[in-house]
This record gives structure tokens, C-alpha cells and sequence, in this order.
């Protein structure tokens, strides 16, 4: 399955990234920000995942979200976004956007673990 890691911190990729790996996901995608991961998902339709970070400049997480869902062609596309928002008011505003789950920085592998299998509907 391809999975799309959208963070502006390369270092924040890269623990996703790793944390994926050792899932046994291995066909990751990563994009800076927004703007840069609807290029990337105009070229790749058969995206599996899309797991983006909230605050990137140039397009943040919850106007890529909106995006994804307003395209038709993305609709079942799970999306788990990963932040530091961690408010209430922006967990609901999120799940109100279209995304499938919701983890707050930092967490632990075994967070995002739970959270690709309750969005992928495994029991892994």
C-alpha cells in the first residue's frame, strides 16, 4: 500500500517514515507541505493512505484535507492527521474536515500502530 507522509519537519517524516518500515509498510511517498502533496497525489491515484501533519506553510494539513475531499476522487482515501493540536475544538474540527483519525505529537510507534488499524480496519 502507497502512504503519503505530509510534514514540514523532515525529522517528524522520517520518525514516520521509520515507524511505517517497521510495519511493514514500504512504498512511503513524503511531501512538505501541502501544495507539494496534491502534486504528488495528481500523479499518484492509487494512493492507500495519507497521513498529514496540521500546521506546513504554503497549504496547512486541514486545507490539504478539505482538498482531498472536495476532489471526488479521493473519497475513501484514510487520512490520519498528526499534530500538536491537540485541543478539542481541533480534533472535531478535523473529523468535521474528512479525516479518519487523529494522533497528537509526540507519540509512541505503538500509538500510530493502533491508529493505521482502527483507519485500515485490521486488528493487527
Amino acid at each position: 500500500m502507497k502512504i503519503l507522509v505530509v510534514d514540514d519537519s523532515s525529522t517528524m517524516r522520517r520518525i514516520i517514515k521509520n515507524t511505517l518500515g517497521r510495519l511493514n509498510y514500504k512504498d512511503i511517498l513524503e511531501a512538505e507541505h501541502g501544495v507539494e502533496a496534491w502534486a504528488i497525489m495528481e500523479d499518484h491515484k492509487d494512493l492507500g493512505m495519507l497521513i498529514t501533519d496540521w500546521n506546513m506553510p504554503e497549504m496547512n494539513g486541514l486545507e490539504l484535507v478539505k482538498k482531498v475531499r472536495g476532489s471526488g476522487e479521493f473519497n475513501d482515501l484514510p487520512i490520519i492527521m498528526v499534530t500538536t493540536e491537540g485541543g478539542k475544538t481541533e480534533v472535531i474540527t478535523a473529523l468535521k474536515a474528512g479525516v479518519n483519525n487523529y494522533i497528537v505529537k509526540p507519540f509512541t510507534p505503538q500509538v500510530l500502530k493502533e491508529k493505521l488499524s482502527a483507519v485500515m480496519g485490521t486488528d493487527e
